[in-house]
């Protein structure tokens, strides 16, 4: 459940007008745990689910993620959106993409694994396994149907996200929880500091 438009805070932004950061859930909260309802075509041209989305993009950036899915926001939908503007671990940068209904179609057999965090689990991060590529049918903010091959951080972030809308959070893939590491001590002890 969103809160009414009206209650939400309203920043001014050169960018985008009134922009809105929206409360992120954390675990404990039944909403990360529930699966999503599929977002009706129909409605995604809908100021309201356009909004919605422009409020996760700059939530999203506010708090420094490079992936935020409807649920982590209130809201039980199948909707996420994802960038990373920066290199992550070599990769490119991912462009912004909106995830409506995605449907993970394939993946690799070889796995990955890599620390993950969560803006709903914070300061924590684990070793995750993931595959280390995917193929996404899904559609995006214009309403279209397409297809996305992501290879390395890319597919690990679609997969994290696509989690979220499964009601499961990294720390159900954790193979091992012993990697398990307060985001503090693991720049202290992992990272030479």
């Amino acid at each position: 459940i969103r809160a009414p438009r009206d209650a939400r805070p309203q920043f001014e932004s050169p960018r985008v007008g009134l922009m809105a950061i929206l409360k992120v859930a954390k675990l404990g909260n039944p909403v990360i745990r529930k699966p999503t309802e599929a977002v009706p075509k129909e409605t995604i041209g809908s100021p309201e689910l356009q909004r919605l989305i422009a409020d996760m993009i700059d939530t999203m950036h506010e708090y420094e993620g490079v992936g935020l899915a409807a649920p982590q926001v209130h809201v039980s939908k199948q909707l996420a959106v994802i960038e990373a503007k920066e290199p992550v671990h070599g990769d490119k940068p991912i462009p912004l993409t909106v995830l409506i209904n995605p449907r993970i179609l394939g993946m690799g057999k070889a796995v990955d694994a890599d620390w993950e965090g969560c803006l709903s689990v914070n300061d924590l991060r684990g070793q995750v396994p993931r595959a280390a590529w995917v193929d996404v049918e899904t559609f995006n903010r214009k309403g279209e149907r397409i297809k996305i091959h992501a290879e390395g951080f890319f597919a690990r972030v679609i997969q994290h996200e696509c989690d979220h809308l499964a009601g499961k959070v990294f720390l159900d893939r954790m193979q091992d929880l012993s990697t398990l590491t307060h985001l503090k001590e693991m720049a202290r002890f992992r990272h030479g500091e």
